[in-house]
């Protein structure tokens, strides 16, 4: 099924848009349009459409770079594993809080995931979706991934329940672990709650073990003077590196053959070389690159991507490659989905 993002920049390509509709019947433009609206709605990720287009071409059974993370492709290359096998270790041993920074994008999700999947059998995982909550907020946020219902209780009132359901849950050999991501948006105040809640411990282990995945700006935030005591707190501290020259090859190459494909390699040396320059080593960069450029050889019917598709990946993310209101993954797409549904199909 196909399916497009509807938003302004699809007016450039009305015209261009075409799908094969039943025995003979061509569906063009705004006729295209509302096909794929009436099927699936406005407010549709672009993946969907063009993976769809090209993944049978290439001999894919799913997207190979998708920006939503998923473990089924992740790469322990470049340190990704060491550091998921360092972050197993500090979780599992209960040792204080746990700190990963990279850049936007560069994959602290991925390594949050994988974390979770890895995780052995006892470990509750709690999951922080709001970090720009206060100081109140977080606890009950906490309260509720825990199951307790502490609607209009203070914070005295909420923090005794959770150190009981930790007690409980520590009694029944069972370990708690907080993934806080984008921690970097944490108020300072809030991260001192966050500190505090370690203060919750047996006499042999600490009840609540958290791992604050955030942003270079987290450490500029511990930094600070009034954060001493929280950095004091934190046992283990990792960063993750954008992904090297050398590695792009790989890395490619690992996340195509988890999607299926057994053919030679698909990208050329070219190819690799202008992605590596154009993404600066960012994952979710090399991702999106990657993406489109599968998109430009498919529009050209070809079996490789060779440095012109990535030169039209790089000119296209350049002007289109922008974040929609509410969703930073986003990527809309103008000139090479048209391309694409100009391409003629046998």
């Amino acid at each position: 099924m196909l399916a497009l993002y509807a938003n302004e920049s699809c007016k450039h390509s009305k015209s261009s848009c075409q799908i094969h509709h039943g025995a003979n019947a061509w569906l063009e433009g705004d006729e295209f349009l509302r096909y794929v609206l009436q099927l699936q709605g406005p407010f549709l990720a672009t993946h969907c459409l063009h993976a769809a287009m090209y993944q049978q071409h290439f001999g894919l059974h799913e997207a190979p770079f998708g920006i939503t993370p998923n473990p089924a492709f992740f790469y322990s290359g470049n340190t990704r594993g060491e550091i998921l096998s360092a972050l197993l270790y500090a979780v599992t041993q209960g040792e204080g809080i746990v700190k990963v920074t990279g850049e936007v994008g560069c994959g602290k999700t991925m390594l949050c995931r994988m974390l979770e999947s890895r995780l052995p059998r006892g470990v509750d995982v709690l999951y922080l979706v709001n970090p720009t909550l206060g100081p109140q907020g977080v606890l009950h946020a906490i309260a509720a991934e825990l199951g307790l219902n502490t609607r209009g209780q203070r914070a005295d009132e909420v923090l005794r329940a959770l150190h009981t359901e930790l007690i409980a849950r520590h009694a029944a050999a069972h370990r708690v672990v907080l993934l806080v991501e984008e921690a970097q948006a944490m108020p300072l105040e809030t991260l001192e709650e966050v500190r505090l809640l370690t203060n919750l411990e047996t006499a042999s282990s600490k009840l609540l073990q958290i791992v604050l995945f955030g942003q270079p700006e987290l450490d500029q935030h511990l930094a600070l003077p009034r954060m001493r005591q929280l950095r004091e707190r934190i046992t283990h501290s990792f960063n993750v590196p954008p992904m090297p020259r050398e590695q792009i090859p790989y890395f490619l190459s690992h996340r195509l053959r988890a999607a299926g494909y057994h053919g030679p390699e698909l990208f050329s040396r070219g190819a690799v070389k202008l992605i590596a320059r154009g993404s600066q080593g960012i994952v979710r960069r090399i991702n999106v690159l990657a993406d489109k450029s599968l998109m430009a050889a498919y529009a050209e019917d070809l079996p490789f991507v060779n440095s012109y598709h990535v030169r039209q990946a790089i000119e296209d993310s350049r002007y289109s490659c922008a974040a929609v209101p509410g969703n930073r993954s986003m990527i809309v797409f103008d000139k090479l989905l048209a391309t694409c549904f100009r391409r003629r199909t046998t």
